[in-house]
């Protein structure tokens, strides 16, 4: 499961420090990229549909063209779309107050023309002709407005998605002034995109996703019935920047989604699996590239409990695993400022013949790698001294943001719980284990095989078997995990999910799969 990802040939050159002047402290970055925040799956998502949205206007939809760096796209804002779903709360009363339809429209319209925000022209007298009557508009709104994304978490007019049934309902977060907006679009969906485009299928997936995205179906055609002929073009966004040109977790990320887009779905059912299978992947980039940093050794494993009424020693090596993986992208930055430490460059300035000296050779190699604007420092003249207050630095800034990512998407897609506990493991919810079978079992899959799928590709464990390869002899009983694995299967059975035939065999099925 763990693979090595540092080799040269794997690497995307460090950009110029210039392309980032903001940046104080360029650590977290060069490690797993520009950047990986927390958000939540569905606006992860989201985030990596405007990217891909643009291009496919361009005609280079998961296509880099030889260019690794820097990323750059144009998202649409779509702001008469949002002013009119979003920022529109008089046509609810002028629906109650029953007036005809004239004088709706023209009650609105003057409305509109003094509060709709963030448009170089506040004109909304194109709709009139789309519609028969007022009613039908506001029917409209209404019905699409429903259809919202994360509506309850985002107060904020600007910061409120209708859901992606095409092209048109495809657009950046946004500031109240019209800025672009960093809380909700962290950034990280781009990585998602690039993660997509380095895939060994991105070809074998571009013409699902390109088909998705021109929205042939009634919503979204309903959605252009609000828009303006020619949509305002955005603002020019860049500099996402992922370290590496290949990874096992790009093809994995896009060979789920290619066999979920396979599936046929009926809908937008698939889009719910794709949003949990994109975050779960982010989860894992971040913990394999974090375990090759450290120099972990061993397999990188997901120790899963199936809920049992009582605690169990599957749940006390769950929450034992979550800790130990939660930890290591911590340790990755710890290591690479060892790394630095260590260098033979480092122990030369160690070698000059004054520690002034030394110390300002040490700066000015901290400065040179991590882009560290050290005007916070003030421990003295000694390089032992200056790097300790670097890695405290480093790892509360880790803290707040990349350090999150795991326990955050973890807990949002399904995989980590605090369920009849007060500590975290990894706990998968019927939701999350209905994707996995999506996204893998294509035909009957006889459970043991489905298990032993599971650790390959993921690195999860429920069962005895597997067990058994990642726990030490002495620490192993195999019967917890047989009664784990017991539970599990009882848990798919009852969601119709798996099926014991005559010939005593469990087998996993797909409702969706083949026969």
């Amino acid at each position: 499961m763990h693979e090595t990802i540092l080799a040269a040939d794997t690497a995307v050159a460090r950009p110029p420090r210039g392309h980032y002047p903001n940046s104080d402290l360029w650590l977290d970055e060069q490690i797993w990229g520009h950047r990986i925040y927390p958000q939540t799956p569905w606006l992860l998502f989201l985030e990596c549909l405007t990217v891909a949205e643009y291009f496919l206007r361009k005609g280079a939809l998961l296509d880099e063209q030889g260019s690794y760096y820097p990323l750059v796209f144009y998202p649409l804002r779509r702001m008469h779309l949002r002013n009119i779903l979003w920022n529109n709360d008089l046509i609810k009363s002028l629906e109650n107050e029953k007036l005809d339809s004239n004088t709706s429209w023209k009650t609105w319209l003057e409305w509109m023309s003094e509060h709709a925000q963030n448009l170089h022209e506040n004109d909304f007298s194109y709709l009139k002709p789309r519609f028969e009557k007022f009613s039908d508009f506001a029917f409209l709104v209404g019905m699409l407005r429903d259809a919202s994304v994360e509506g309850e978490s985002n107060k904020r007019w600007t910061s409120r998605f209708v859901f992606p049934f095409g092209a048109s309902a495809i657009y950046e977060d946004a500031t109240l002034d019209g800025k672009r907006d960093y809380i909700n679009f962290t950034r990280t969906g781009e990585l998602l995109y690039l993660m997509l485009c380095r895939s060994s299928v991105a070809n074998e997936l571009r013409p699902h996703l390109a088909q998705f995205l021109r929205g042939d179906n009634e919503w979204n055609k309903l959605l252009r019935v609000l828009e303006k002929t020619q949509e305002e073009n955005g603002t020019e966004r860049k500099s996402s920047y992922l370290p590496y040109k290949k990874h096992p977790c790009f093809d994995r990320l896009a060979e789920d989604w290619l066999r979920l887009f396979e599936l046929g779905l009926p809908n937008f059912d698939v889009l719910n699996h794709m949003v949990t299978m994109g975050a779960l992947h982010v989860l894992l980039y971040q913990l394999h590239v974090a375990a090759a940093w450290s120099n972990k050794q061993e397999p990188l494993t997901l120790l899963c409990e199936v809920v049992a009424p009582k605690k169990t020693l599957v749940r006390e090596l769950s929450i034992i695993n979550f800790q130990e993986n939660n930890s290591l992208s911590g340790e990755a930055i710890q290591a690479y400022l060892t790394r630095i430490s260590e260098s033979t460059e480092w122990q030369e300035a160690l070698a000059l013949a004054t520690q002034q000296d030394q110390y300002s050779r040490c700066r000015e190699i901290l400065l040179q790698e991590v882009w560290w604007n050290d005007q916070d420092y003030n421990g003295g003249e000694d390089p032992a001294t200056l790097v300790e207050f670097l890695r405290d630095k480093a790892q509360s800034r880790h803290q707040q943001h990349a350090g999150e990512v795991h326990r955050s998407f973890g807990r949002l897609i399904g995989l980590v719980s605090r369920r009849a506990t007060n500590k975290f493991r990894y706990a998968p919810t019927d939701s999350f284990l209905k994707t996995l079978i999506f996204a893998n079992v294509r035909q009957r899959m006889e459970l043991k095989e489905f298990f032993n799928l599971l650790f390959e590709r993921y690195g999860l464990v429920f069962s005895e078997r597997e067990a058994a390869q990642v726990i030490a002899e002495d620490e192993y009983d195999p019967k917890p995990f047989a009664a784990n694995a017991a539970r599990l299967e009882a848990r798919l059975s009852s969601l119709g999910l798996l099926r014991r035939l005559s010939d005593g065999c469990a087998y996993i099925i797909n409702p969706h799969g083949l026969e």
